[in-house]
C-alpha cells in the first residue's frame, strides 16, 4: 500500500474514533442535564461546567487542526487533511449519537453546533451538509496534490470560498447573535460565565432556520471549488 493511502486510512480511523468519543461525552452530559431527551429550552448549566465545554470545544479543534499539520507535507495538503477529518469526525458524531441515543429524530433537529464565539444552532442536516462539503474539498485537493500536482486555488476561488463560508457562518449564529446584542453581551456587560449570559442562552427556542442564508453561502463554497478544481485541471492539461 502506498503511504499516502495508509495515511488517509489512519486518519479516517482517528476521525470515526474522535466523532465516537465526543459523542460519549455528550451522552454523559445529556443523561446529566437532559435526561428526559435533549431539547430547547436549554437546561441551565452551571457556570464552570460552561467554561469546561468551552475548553472541550476549543480542544477538539486543536486535535484537528494537529491532525492536519502531521498528515500534511504541503500547506494545501495540511489544510485538506484538516477539511477531510473534521468532516468525517462530524459525521460520525451524529451517527454516535442516533447510535447510542436514537437522537436526532430526524435531520431537521435542532441541535447546539458550536459555542465560539457565541452559540451555533440549526437543523442537523446543515452540519452534516458542511461536513459532506469540506469532505469533498479535502478529497478533491488531496487527489491532485497525490498525483504530483501543486493545487492552486486562486484569488477569485478563494474570495468566492471565504464569502460562503462567512454566510454559512451567519446562519448559524444569526439569532444567538441578535439575541446577545440585546441582552448587552457585546458590550461587555455580561460574560460567557456569568449568570446573566446563561439565563439569557437558556431560555431560548428557535423558531426557524435561515435556509436561504446557508443554502447561498454552501453554493459560493461549492462554487469556488469547482473554479479552482476547473483552474486546475486546465493547468494541468496545459503542462501535458
Amino acid at each position: 500500500m502506498k503511504p499516502f493511502y495508509y495515511k488517509l486510512i489512519v486518519i479516517i480511523a482517528f476521525a470515526i474514533a474522535m466523532g465516537f468519543l465526543e459523542a460519549v461525552v455528550v451522552v454523559y452530559l445529556r443523561e446529566i442535564y437532559y435526561p428526559d431527551g435533549f431539547g430547547f429550552p436549554l437546561s441551565r448549566i452551571e457556570p464552570g461546567i460552561f467554561g469546561v465545554e468551552l475548553i472541550r470545544e476549543l480542544t477538539t479543534l486543536v486535535m484537528l487542526v494537529s491532525i492536519g499539520l502531521l498528515a500534511g507535507k504541503s500547506k494545501n495538503e495540511k489544510f485538506a487533511f484538516f477539511l477531510f477529518a473534521f468532516g468525517i469526525w462530524d459525521i460520525f458524531y451524529y451517527l454516535g449519537l442516533k447510535l447510542f441515543l436514537n437522537w436526532p429524530a430526524s435531520l431537521f433537529t435542532w441541535d447546539i453546533l458550536f459555542l465560539i464565539p457565541v452559540t451555533w444552532i440549526g437543523p442537523v442536516m446543515a452540519p452534516v451538509i458542511c461536513s459532506l462539503t469540506m469532505i469533498a474539498m479535502g478529497t478533491g485537493i488531496l487527489w491532485i496534490e497525490s498525483k504530483g500536482r501543486r493545487f492552486k486555488f486562486g484569488l477569485t476561488a478563494w474570495v468566492t470560498i471565504l464569502f460562503g463560508t462567512v454566510l454559512v457562518f451567519a446562519s448559524f449564529v444569526e439569532d444567538y447573535s441578535r439575541l446577545l446584542y440585546d441582552a448587552g453581551f457585546f458590550s461587555g456587560k455580561i460574560l460567557p460565565v456569568e449568570l446573566g449570559f446563561i439565563d439569557t442562552i437558556t431560555t431560548f427556542v428557535p423558531g426557524h432556520f435561515n435556509w436561504l442564508l446557508f443554502g447561498f453561502g454552501v453554493l459560493l463554497v461549492v462554487t469556488g471549488m469547482v473554479f479552482a478544481f476547473w483552474k486546475n485541471k486546465q493547468a494541468a492539461y496545459k503542462t501535458n
